[in-house]
């Protein structure tokens, strides 16, 4: 079992919740390359090895096509290399392309990594009794589209076993697909008003309604809380005050290691990492204890 698995909903939605905030709201490129890696190999912690890099397959070239996107775009920056098409093409618009695909990237990995996370029930368990109807249309998607993907697998092998691929033009192919989206859509329709029936007739967000969740605090949730809590705060106030800043134009700052910016830098890579290092101290621990049965 992945420690994250064991974790209590609430210190989980705060530290992803406190990564993603900054991640986004950071734009140094030390600490954009610490959240990108980071959630790098949270992911592989959490999907293995071999879907990470199948992901890598097609983030990679997205990433490649923001940072080129940018300076084709944007031609601000005293640097200029070159010309194209009688624009300037800078170094700082390059540069800041280049933080923006990785910003992105990491974004998106911290977000794959939440999703596995945090299923539907924890977050109906957190905000199931604050705003029911908003959480459940939330879990609901969160679970839609892998949902929508297995059925999708399930009707176009059916459709193949009835022999409704038997024909070899391409309208037939195209006619087989559509058929495919078709019956998918309306199993999703009807799935939705299943779904929806069902919970108004459990009396789901009904005031004075009981819940029964597995989920107990457990000294362990409260110390990962609190460091989550301790350093997130450390980093907010460190670049309220401007630590941190990087600016790309119309100069691109210097990378400067002052002694508070170092102490910014470890407690960001402290705080990008505690879920590798959980989950790896929770394989040595599962391994350890394996080897004295």
């Amino acid at each position: 079992m992945k420690y994250f698995d064991r974790l209590h909903p609430l210190p989980a939605f705060v530290y992803f919740l406190m990564i993603l905030l900054l991640t986004m709201f950071t734009s140094h490129p030390v600490a954009v390359g610490i959240s990108y890696f980071s959630a790098l190999f949270f992911c592989g912690m959490l999907l293995g090895v071999k879907k990470l890099f199948a992901s890598l397959a097609y983030t990679l070239p997205i990433t490649l096509l923001i940072a080129l996107a940018n300076p084709l775009f944007v031609h601000r920056g005293e640097t200029i290399l070159f010309f194209l098409n009688d624009n300037p093409v800078t170094l700082e618009a390059i540069l800041y392309g280049v933080q923006s695909a990785f910003m992105i990237m990491a974004v998106f990995y911290w977000c794959r990594n939440y999703s596995r996370v945090m299923t539907s029930d924890k977050f109906i368990y957190l905000f199931g009794r604050i705003l029911p109807k908003l959480s459940l249309i939330f879990s609901l998607s969160l679970a839609f589209l892998p949902k929508l993907k297995r059925k999708y697998r399930e009707i176009d092998r059916a459709q193949k076993a009835l022999g409704f691929y038997a024909g070899k033009s391409r309208f037939d192919k195209v006619r087989a697909k559509m058929r495919v989206l078709s019956i998918l859509l309306t199993n999703s329709l009807e799935s939705a008003v299943t779904t929806a029936d069902s919970m108004r007739a459990r009396g789901y967000g009904l005031k004075g309604r009981s819940s029964f969740a597995l989920y107990r605090v457990t000294p362990a949730d409260m110390a990962f809380l609190a460091a989550t809590l301790l350093a997130g705060s450390a980093l907010v106030v460190m670049l309220f005050f401007g630590v941190g800043d990087f600016h790309y134009y119309p100069a691109m700052s210097k990378l400067s290691w002052s002694p508070l910016f170092s102490c910014f830098v470890l407690i960001f890579a402290l705080l990008a990492f505690l879920p590798t290092a959980s989950e790896i101290r929770e394989d040595l621990l599962w391994h350890r204890l394996r080897s004295k049965i």
